[in-house]
């Protein structure tokens, strides 16, 4: 049975099991996606002018023409989805392997993303090229092509994340929003200078007569408390500055040790606070009905993981470095490389296969990019619209023939997509093919009624 290169059932049976008539059917899952879609780019965008801080003249002319292209771009990628699945039905005779999945989104997805603004198609193609090369992962895996090695998104995580910090510290190495994110996540001060150390200025020793003042302030018993705080407050300081810190490093106003700590300090509440805000529309549905649920808003194993991850992060980054430049008695942009590797190892409080497929698939953009700067690599003006549409064509054979290969949220989005259409497929009938479609359907049938085959 796994043999044969195609069945000869209508796409009523297979596909549309909801409607008989593939126009109405197209029409349905056009609707829905319209008004999916509408609902996800229209407070998106609305989110992003705000943070952007957008000019009046922005929301009253660009906005909505803006949301309303990303709309069409996301509504037709679903729409012709299940056209080109009818239309290559007829053509064929029948369906195959990958007519049904890879067949019919191909076409759909060229054309769908040529309706989205440019600026937005590099983003979306390398999510779904990653989205892709995870697909084919695990396809690969099921079929015991490759055996899955342990830990190994925390390996992925340190080899990129030892390429991106190099890049980070070399002199027009990253531009653009990576630049931005990591001066962001490691500070300032690992930022690459090419100015002598001479032209630094060093901490001054404190100044003895302001803490004359606070000792002769404690006299006063009203002001006692305050001097207390004062002064503990300055020792913390004086610690920081006169601790141990290397000629080379650019912490200037704290030592090694501080400079880690507040590093991991800082990151940790960022993770902490980007968990939380992540679960506050969860929990505000669920306040009055389960007020009880409203601690677990702060007190989630998630936001301490993913708070240890970002923290433990920029402080073995930024221990290593320091300890680097203590060793070799210089400021080297190779240290880099062993500080990033290292640093990837904070992945182990927070695995995530998700953030190290995206963040290797923007490293290999970014190479990619470098060498065409460098003459070295030829530059294809349709290569993100191509790589788009095959990776989502390769998504969506997937969502056909082995859901179990696919991204359990972009399976959810599918359904929302679709509002539950994709699920009603005929998936039984695909068994022939060997990828287990039905697997995780629980032998779902459709209720139609079963048109004969024609004959050969």
């Amino acid at each position: 049975m796994a043999a044969l290169s195609k069945i000869p059932h209508s796409c009523y049976e297979i596909g549309h099991t909801w409607n008989p008539s593939c126009v109405m059917s197209t029409l349905e899952i056009t609707a829905g996606a319209l008004e999916v879609s509408f609902k996800i780019y229209a407070p998106l965008y609305l989110i992003a002018a705000i943070l952007r801080r957008r000019k009046k003249e922005y929301y009253l002319k660009r906005l909505l023409p803006e949301i309303l292209q990303s709309t069409s771009f996301l509504t037709a990628n679903g729409g012709l989805y299940i056209a080109f699945f009818c239309i290559l039905r007829r053509l064929l005779g029948g369906f195959t392997s990958w007519s049904a999945g890879f067949g019919a989104a191909l076409p759909a997805s060229y054309i769908s993303i040529l309706m989205e603004r440019k600026s937005r198609r590099g983003l979306l193609t390398i999510y779904m090229a990653n989205l892709a090369t995870e697909t084919l992962f695990r396809m690969a895996v099921t079929r015991g092509i490759v055996n899955p090695l342990k830990h190994g998104e925390v390996l992925l995580f340190c080899m990129t994340a030892s390429l991106y910090m190099f890049f980070f510290r070399s002199k027009d190495g990253l531009k653009g929003f990576s630049f931005s994110a990591l001066k962001f996540i490691v500070g300032k001060e690992e930022i690459p200078t090419h100015s002598n150390l001479s032209e630094h200025s060093f901490p001054q020793p404190p100044d003895t007569s302001v803490n004359t003042e606070s000792q002769r302030s404690i006299g006063s018993p009203a002001s006692g408390r305050k001097s207390l705080i004062t002064l503990t407050r300055r020792l913390l300081e004086s610690i920081c500055k006169h601790g141990p810190r290397h000629r080379c490093c650019k912490h200037y106003q704290d030592n090694c040790i501080a400079y880690c700590v507040k590093g991991f300090i800082r990151m940790f509440s960022v993770g902490y606070l980007i968990q939380c805000c992540l679960k506050v529309p969860a929990a505000f549905r669920q306040v009055f009905t389960k007020p009880s649920c409203l601690p677990s808003l702060f007190y989630n194993k998630e936001n301490f993981q993913l708070g240890a991850f970002l923290g433990s992060f920029v402080s073995i980054y930024k221990g290593t470095s320091c300890l680097l430049r203590w060793v070799r008695n210089l400021d080297d942009e190779l240290h880099a490389l062993i500080a990033g590797f290292l640093a990837g190892m904070s992945m182990f409080f927070y695995k995530s296969t998700t953030i190290s497929m995206y963040l290797f698939s923007k490293l290999v953009e970014t190479m990619y990019f470098k060498g065409i700067e460098t003459g070295h690599l030829p530059y294809f003006s349709q290569a993100d619209t191509i790589i788009y549409a095959i990776s989502t064509a390769i998504c969506f054979q997937a969502a056909v023939m082995e859901v179990q290969n696919l991204r359990p949220s972009y399976w959810k989005f599918l359904l929302r997509l679709t509002k539950g259409r994709f699920a009603f497929m005929n998936r039984r009938v695909l068994d022939v093919f060997g990828t287990q479609a039905s697997r995780d359907f629980h032998g779902f049938m459709p209720n139609w009624t079963p048109v004969t085959p024609p004959r050969p």
